[in-house]
C-alpha cells in the first residue's frame, strides 16, 4: 500500500485525517503491524525543544528620513552583523551583551521582540553622499520592523553525544556543569519523539519541508551545518517569520561559565507514504543509541566512556564502572510533547498540510574536522624529560634536598611504576619547616589532586591551565598517571616569545 502527499492533504481538508505522535506510533504498529499503521494512521508528529546554539535572525528596519548605511549596530547592547545591505542586520543567538556579558545576548534579544517588548538600536556608519547620517538611536518592536526572519543554520540534532568529566575538577560548559569523577551525566534531544530519528533516511524531509518552528509555520531550508547522518548525527537548517513564533517556543538562556544560547521549538510532521516510512516511524527510546564522552579531555576526539541508549539516559541513572551516575537532561520533553501535540493539533484542524521536498538532504555523508595547517605545539615537545621525583614515605628535609639539587620548584611525588600520586613545592615545604614539620612523611604535605598535562595535548589548553590554577608548572602523565615530564611556565614564555619574533 501507498499513500501521496495529495491524498494526505485531502484528508486534512476534509477532516478525515489520522494523526498521532511518535510518542503514540510505536504502540500502534506493535498492534497492528506495519501495513495495519499504515492503513490506519496518515502523520506522525513529532517535537523537540532544547539549547540549538546555531540560531539567529535577520532583521530589515527600513529607511530613516535622513538614511544611513549601518554598518556597526547593537541591539539592546548586543552586536549584530551589519554587512549586509544599509538597513539590515543578522542577530545571532550566542551574540553576548558588551555590557552584560553572557546574563544577555542575542537569544534575549529574539526572545524580548518575539514577547513584543521593545529593543534599543544604536547603528554607525561612515557616511556617504547617499547615506549621508553616521549614527542613529532608535527604540522598536517586532512590528515596527518589516521582515524578522528566523533562520537558524544547525538546528533538530539527530542525535547528541551525552556529557560526564572524568577529570578532577568541576567544568562549565555547553553541556552544563559537569562535577569531577564523573559524578553527573548531562545529555540532550527528546530521544524517539524527536523529529531526524522518525526519518533517519530523510525519505520525506528535505528543502521545502513544512515544520512547527518556535510556534510559527515554518520550513526546511536544507541541511544544516555540521550535519553528519553517517555518523547518526544529522541536523537542519530552518527558517520561520519571528512575527508568528511564541516566546513559549523560543526561549533565552545562559550557561553558567560557558555563554548565550537559545532554546527553540521544533516540530516536523512525517507523512506516512509506505511501509518503511512507517517502520522508521516506530522507534523508541532503546533503539537510539549514542555515546557518553569525557568533556574533561579539552579535545575534540573526546574519549568514549561507554555506549548508552536514550532510555537509559531518561531513566534518571546510568551504570559506569559498576556505579549508578545520576543523568539530567538539558532540553525539555514536556516542552516536545507540546511541540508534538500542538503540531497534530494544527494538522487536524485543517491549518498545516503536508508537502514534498523540493530537493533531498544527504543521508548518509560524515562531516569532517577543520583542516588545520598551521603548526599545533603539542605538550611532548614543550616538556622536560629531566625532572626529580620522590616517593611518599620520605621526609620533608629529603624533599627540600632534591628540590635544591634540582634546581626545581615542583617535585611530583610517585608511587610503583613511576605513577603520580602527588606533589610537593618549595612553598610546600617552606611551611613544613616553618611549622617545625621537616621530619613529616612527604605524603602528609603533598597535594593530591595533581594539576597534569598530557603529552599529545596542544601547548595553548595546558597554558589555559597554568593561568586557570595559578601554578607555575604541570606534571606530564600518561593515561595511566605514569611520570613523562614537567611543563613549566618559563617554557611557555619562551613560546610565546618565539610567537611575537615571528
Amino acid at each position: 500500500m501507498y499513500k501521496s502527499i495529495d491524498d494526505i492533504n485531502e484528508r486534512i481538508r476534509d477532516g478525515s485525517v489520522r494523526v498521532v505522535t511518535a510518542e503514540e506510533m510505536p504502540d500502534i504498529v506493535d498492534e497492528l503491524g506495519v501495513s495495519g499503521a499504515l492503513r490506519e494512521v496518515d502523520v506522525v508528529t513529532t517535537g523537540t525543544f532544547g539549547a540549538m546554539c546555531s540560531s539567529g535572525a535577520f532583521l530589515n528596519f527600513g529607511h530613516s528620513e535622513i538614511p544611513i548605511r549601518m554598518e556597526k549596530m547593537w541591539l539592546n547592547g548586543v552586536e549584530a552583523y551589519g554587512g549586509i545591505a544599509s538597513v539590515d542586520c543578522y542577530i545571532g543567538a550566542t551574540q553576548e551583551s558588551t555590557t552584560k556579558g553572557i546574563e544577555y545576548g542575542g537569544a534575549h534579544v529574539i526572545e524580548d521582540l518575539i514577547a513584543g517588548k521593545a529593543v534599543e538600536l544604536q547603528a554607525r556608519g561612515k557616511g556617504t553622499d547617499c547615506y549621508p547620517r553616521q549614527s542613529i538611536t532608535n527604540e522598536f518592536t517586532l512590528a515596527d520592523l518589516n521582515q524578522a526572519v528566523m533562520l537558524n543554520p544547525r538546528n533538530s540534532y539527530q542525535c547528541y553525544n551525552a556529557a560526564t568529566n572524568m577529570g578532577g575538577r568541576p567544568i562549565k560548559t555547553y553541556m552544563g556543569y559537569l562535577l569531577p569523577g564523573h559524578r553527573n551525566i548531562t545529555y540532550s534531544g527528546a530521544g524517539a519523539l524527536s523529529p531526524l530519528p522518525n526519518d533517519p533516511t530523510f525519505s520525506v524531509i528535505g528543502s521545502g519541508t513544512p515544520i512547527f518552528l518556535g510556534g510559527a509555520n515554518g520550513t526546511v531550508v536544507g541541511e544544516g551545518t555540521q550535519h553528519s547522518p553517517g555518523a547518526g548525527f544529522g541536523t537542519l537548517m530552518t527558517t520561520g517569520d519571528m512575527k508568528e513564533m511564541s516566546p513559549e517556543y523560543i526561549r533565552a538562556a545562559s550557561m553558567t561559565g560557558y555563554g548565550v544560547t537559545m532554546y527553540v521549538g521544533v516540530g516536523i510532521p512525517i507523512p506516512l507514504l509506505n511501509e518503511e516510512i512507517v517502520k522508521h516511524t516506530a522507534v523508541r527510546d532503546e533503539d537510539i543509541v549514542t555515546s557518553i564522552v569525557d568533556y574533561g579531555t579539552p579535545m575534540r576526539d573526546r574519549p568514549v566512556v561507554r555506549k548508552v541508549t536514550y532510555k537509559e539516559l531518561k531513566s534518571g541513572s546510568v551504570e559506569i564502572d559498576g556505579e549508578e551516575i545520576k543523568t539530567s537532561p538539558l532540553s525539555s520533553y514536556k516542552k516536545a510533547r507540546e511541540v508534538a501535540n500542538e503540531l497534530k493539533a494544527r494538522v487536524e484542524n485543517g491549518s498545516f498540510l503536508m508537502a514534498c521536498a523540493t530537493r533531498e538532504i544527504n543521508a548518509v555523508k560524515k562531516n569532517r574536522p577543520m583542516s588545520e595547517h598551521g603548526v599545533v605545539r603539542r605538550v611532548s615537545e614543550m616538556m622536560t624529560s629531566t625532572f626529580v621525583t620522590i616517593t611518599g614515605e620520605k621526609n620533608v628535609k629529603e624533599a627540600a634536598t632534591l628540590l635544591l639539587k634540582g634546581n626545581t620548584n615542583h617535585l611530583p611525588v610517585i608511587a610503583a611504576e613511576n605513577r603520580l600520586i602527588g606533589i610537593v613545592t618549595t612553598y610546600d615545604i617552606s611551611k613544613a619547616f616553618a611549622r617545625d614539620e621537616e621530619d613529616k612523611c612527604v605524603s602528609d604535605i603533598m597535594t593530591r589532586n595533581v594539576i597534569t598535562a598530557l603529552p599529545d595535548e596542544p601547548v595553548d589548553l595546558a597554558a589555559r591551565r597554568l593561568q586557570q590554577h595559578n601554578i607555575g608548572a604541570l606534571v606530564v602523565v600518561d593515561p595511566a598517571k605514569k611520570v613523562l615530564g614537567m611543563l613549566n611556565s618559563y617554557a611557555l614564555g619562551d613560546l610565546v616569545g618565539e610567537r611575537w619574533h615571528q
